[in-house]
């Protein structure tokens, strides 16, 4: 009896200790968080600033962009978004994150958003990052653009003539937002590998397109739950048979399009005939560039079309904007077919309005995670701790009143040099980021912007069909826009 009662003791003293020590941790842990931990000088919701959970949930649900913007307008400038988080709006921001200072070490890119050994320059180490650039640049140089022009106006011909096959002299509504991406995902197929996807010939996504589509929102969230050590471990055994068939049969394609187009050899200007160049002793492997040629073909075509439908949408929805904009355009060129990547960016208030849709709808609605380095690093005048997640989000930021006057309306005015707009904070405006890693293609994609841009209204008449009356509010966002379908009626211009 004495052995059993001793047992039950020690059983309650164990219950009792365990008890004790949960509620401990229960206190203390949040109470570590919320005064004594380097963040905890930083304003932001309370329960954000003790677990990770609150921002997962955001990010899950497609809300970012809409979260994050009401938390830096009360707030302020900087955010503390979780335990070891901070996010930004203010301009300053850009330079002391994303840009390299002397004697101070580089901010990468958070482990769990671009994997460090990932063979493509958009998630590569430093000195591999700095070979694929210097390799790829010259793709994307002014000289080169006037060598793609011919490839691109090809497919933006292709473009205007089946959005005047489908639209029917403006009797029908189209989805506006499918044909831009089947357009954008021909010229950047054809840059890329070589061949175009065939979308616009066949007025249909192509099926490797779809399987990107189908992932995205997946991956997304993957990589957001991929933030929980424990879940990092866990994940990969959970993903499903099916979806790890369809990834591989993705990079299949990709290879086998790689292959091809290297089979040729030719010297056509697209990004292959580059990555495959021997440039002063750099070169890249074969894996390099099947990788490189499906990123880029990623990062030149979702995020194109994404801009694009947003500007169609503001142009709709902005009639004022939109008289404005045709005046300029269709008094610059007396036809169509003269219109192209250089003369379009002589237009002041085609520029303007490309830069105001990059502003209200940037195509990378949320931030591309930083964190500092283990020994930390100073950011903004701030000395932070090592592993200190770091994030920009560019919604957030160009729609807050401290940056922008009226920052929630559309006017191309403000970038016009208007009086009413000369406190904007203009220097915070940076949709490709800053830096040694900013976005290689931007001059490319104003380019294309425009260019696309500037042929369809020079053609037509457009109407926002009215089921697409509210199509910006009724969005999510993950690490880029889950759009829906954007109906418009074009009528062939008097």
């Amino acid at each position: 009896m004495d052995t059993e009662a001793g047992a039950g003791s020690w059983t309650g003293f164990a219950l009792k200790f365990g008890l004790t020590a949960l509620c401990c941790y229960g206190v203390l842990i949040p109470a570590y968080y919320l005064w004594f931990h380097p963040l905890a000088k930083f304003p932001g919701p309370r329960l954000w600033a003790v677990s990770q959970i609150p921002w997962t949930v955001m990010f899950c649900s497609g809300q970012s962009h809409r979260r994050l913007t009401e938390l830096h307008d009360r707030y302020g400038g900087i955010v503390r978004i979780g335990p070891d988080e901070l996010s930004f709006t203010l301009p300053e921001a850009w330079d002391s994150i994303m840009g390299t200072r002397r004697g101070s070490p580089e901010n990468p890119k958070a482990p769990w958003y671009c994997p460090p050994d990932s063979k493509h320059i958009a998630a590569a180490p430093w000195d591999d990052h700095t070979r694929m650039r210097r390799i790829l640049s010259p793709s994307f140089s002014a000289a080169s653009m006037i060598q793609q022009q011919p490839i691109i106006r090809t497919y933006v011909d292709l473009l205007i003539k089946r959005l005047h096959e489908k639209s029917r002299d403006g009797n029908t509504s189209i989805d506006i937002g499918s044909w831009l991406n089947y357009c954008a995902f021909d010229i950047i197929g054809d840059l890329s590998f070589g061949e175009p996807f065939g979308c616009l010939q066949e007025s249909a996504i192509h099926p490797w397109i779809s399987l990107i589509f189908a992932n995205l929102r997946t991956g997304a969230i993957g990589v957001a739950l991929s933030r929980f050590p424990l879940l990092r471990i866990i994940l990969p055994l959970l993903v499903p048979k099916k979806l790890r068939q369809l990834g591989d049969e993705m990079k299949r394609f990709s290879q086998e399009r790689v292959m091809k187009r290297l089979a040729k050899g030719s010297s056509r200007p697209d990004f292959i005939h580059a990555m495959s160049s021997n440039k002063g002793g750099l070169a890249l492997t074969r894996e390099e560039i099947e990788n490189n040629a499906f990123v880029l073909t990623m990062a030149g075509s979702e995020t194109t079309a994404t801009a694009l439908t947003g500007a169609i949408y503001q142009l709709a929805t902005n009639p004022g904007v939109m008289e404005s904009l045709k005046r300029e355009v269709r008094a610059s060129f007396t036809e169509q077919s003269v219109i192209d990547l250089s003369n379009t960016a002589k237009l002041p208030y085609l520029c303007a309005v490309t830069q105001e849709s990059l502003r209200i709808y940037p195509p990378g609605p949320n931030a591309q995670p930083r964190i500092t380095p283990s020994q930390g690093n100073v950011v903004l005048g701030e000395r932070l701790p090592g592993n200190t997640v770091l994030g920009i989000p560019q919604r957030a930021m160009f729609l807050s009143e401290s940056n922008f006057k009226r920052a929630k309306e559309f006017i191309p005015e403000r970038w016009l040099g208007d009086v009413d707009f000369l406190t904007d904070r203009k220097d915070c405006f940076n949709p490709f980021s800053v830096g040694p890693r900013n976005c290689i293609g931007m001059n490319l994609a104003y380019a294309e912007f425009r260019m696309i841009l500037a042929r369809i209204v020079w053609s037509f008449e457009i109407d926002i069909a009215e089921c697409s009356c509210n199509w910006m509010e009724d969005q999510r966002s993950y690490l880029h826009w889950d759009k829906t379908p954007l109906y418009v009626y074009l009528s062939p211009r008097s």
